[in-house]
C-alpha cells in the first residue's frame, strides 16, 4: 500500500513537471533561392554535344541527355509558360533513348539528328529563358 502511495504521489509531482511549456512546433522553411535554370541551361550550352552534336559520339552524349532531359523538367515546373518548348526539348530526347542512342558509339544516322535536334530546341529554349 505504501509502494503505491509512493508511486501516486510521485507520478502527480512529474505530471506537473514541464505543464507550463507550450509545444513547438518548427516547420522547415524552403527557400526558392535564385532561379537556378538560366544557369543550368546555360551550363548545358558548353557541352561538345550541344556545340558539335553532328560529329559527338552518341554514346559520350548519354551524361549530356539525362542532364537535358532534366532541364525540360525543371523548364516544365518553373516556366509553365514554355511547356510547349519543354515537349520540344522531350521529343528527341525520346527518340534517342527509342533507338538506343546510349549503345551507339559512331557518330551519325538517327542518333546524332536526334542531337542535332536536342541542341535546336535548347537554343530556343536558352533565347526563351535568357540563359
Amino acid at each position: 500500500m505504501r509502494t503505491k502511495a509512493i508511486l501516486l504521489a510521485l507520478l502527480l509531482v512529474l505530471s506537473g513537471c514541464g505543464s507550463n511549456e507550450v509545444p513547438v512546433t518548427v516547420k522547415p522553411t524552403r527557400s526558392e533561392g535564385p532561379d537556378v535554370l538560366p544557369i543550368k541551361l546555360k551550363a548545358l550550352g558548353t557541352d561538345q554535344c550541344y556545340l558539335a552534336p553532328g560529329t559527338e559520339s552518341p554514346k559520350g552524349c548519354q551524361k549530356y541527355v539525362t542532364e537535358l532531359s532534366s532541364a525540360a523538367g525543371t523548364v516544365r515546373k518553373r516556366r509553365p509558360d514554355l511547356v510547349p518548348s519543354a515537349e520540344a526539348l522531350d521529343r528527341p530526347i525520346s527518340v534517342f533513348r527509342t533507338a538506343n542512342c546510349q549503345d551507339q558509339a559512331a557518330p551519325g544516322g538517327q542518333c546524332s539528328q536526334a542531337l542535332v535536334d536536342m541542341a535546336a530546341a535548347l537554343t530556343s529554349v536558352k533565347s526563351l529563358v535568357g540563359g
